[in-house]
């Protein structure tokens, strides 16, 4: 093997830390490590099924459906633990409701009958983990008066912004990352409710990565923290550490898809569909 590629299927803020990790990787295996970017997420993923791209940030909803597949020519690698006290040096994170500042919604109950943005179907953050939560607290049918498929959790943001829907699931790692990088967001939006906390998505590496390669490339994201150039990178991604992923995390991704096939939000509809 000559060389690896890697690639995100996250938000938008994803894009600095893996390309640094990809040249981290790179400098400690004396390995071309490519850091795929420039086409949607939807062909990264695409890639990676066709053994074109060798490790993959993935969200969770979709690894447990590939794996449960019996399909999937991957395993898992490691998984990122976001910074942050709220994550407890865990590799978890958290859905946070949001509104505009200046609406009337006080709890996500509030929201019956509102329009809602999710960024797309197959986000654990933004949809399967809403409808597992309406199953829940037994709203199965119906409770939003309008859902509109954003594309991404910040086109979900500026929706509520510009009064287009109502509210959205963010993910919170993804909403920190707004909230640095256009500090009037605090001014304009609220978090009304939390759902959570979530096992956080994994990276996955091809098994077509021979063996001994992948245990190497596992060590070094794992020892990331203790060396003085992975710990800068790691702070600039905002994530604390690597640990240790295993297939068992994801059971409560599995639980909750459960319980989410029971809910329909709407009968009825509109899609938006906008680029990351």
């Amino acid at each position: 093997m000559t060389g690896l590629r890697l690639a995100s299927c996250m938000a938008e803020n994803s894009e600095l830390v893996c390309r640094l990790v990809a040249a981290y990787l790179a400098a400690k295996l004396d390995l071309s490590v490519e850091y795929i970017s420039g086409i949607p997420w939807q062909e990264r993923e695409s890639r990676f099924d066709r053994g074109e791209i060798e490790i993959l940030w993935l969200c969770g909803l979709p690894y447990v459906d590939k794996i449960d597949s019996l399909r999937a020519n991957m395993e898992l690698l490691a998984v990122p633990v976001p910074a942050g006290e709220r994550y407890q040096d865990q590799p978890i994170y958290f859905s946070d409701v949001v509104v505009r500042r200046d609406s009337r919604f006080e709890s996500f109950a509030h929201l019956r009958a509102a329009a809602w943005a999710f960024n797309e179907p197959r986000s654990h953050s933004g949809y399967n983990v809403v409808r597992a939560h309406l199953a829940e607290i037994g709203l199965r049918h119906g409770f939003f008066g309008e859902i509109v498929e954003s594309g991404a959790h910040s086109l979900s943001v500026e929706m509520i912004l510009t009064g287009r829907v109502d509210g959205a699931a963010i993910d919170s790692t993804v909403l920190e990352w707004l909230l640095s990088q256009r500090p009037e967001l605090a001014r304009q939006i609220r978090i009304i409710e939390t759902i959570g906390p979530s096992p956080n998505p994994p990276w996955v590496i091809s098994k077509e990565v021979p063996e001994k390669r992948r245990r190497e490339l596992r060590t070094l994201l794992l020892d990331m923290h203790q060396d003085a150039f992975g710990r800068d990178i790691l702070d600039r991604g905002w994530l604390r550490r690597f640990a240790v992923a295993q297939d068992s995390d994801y059971d409560p991704i599995r639980a909750m898809s459960r319980r989410a096939a029971e809910v329909s939000l709407i009968k009825n509809f509109m899609i938006q569909q906008e680029s990351r």
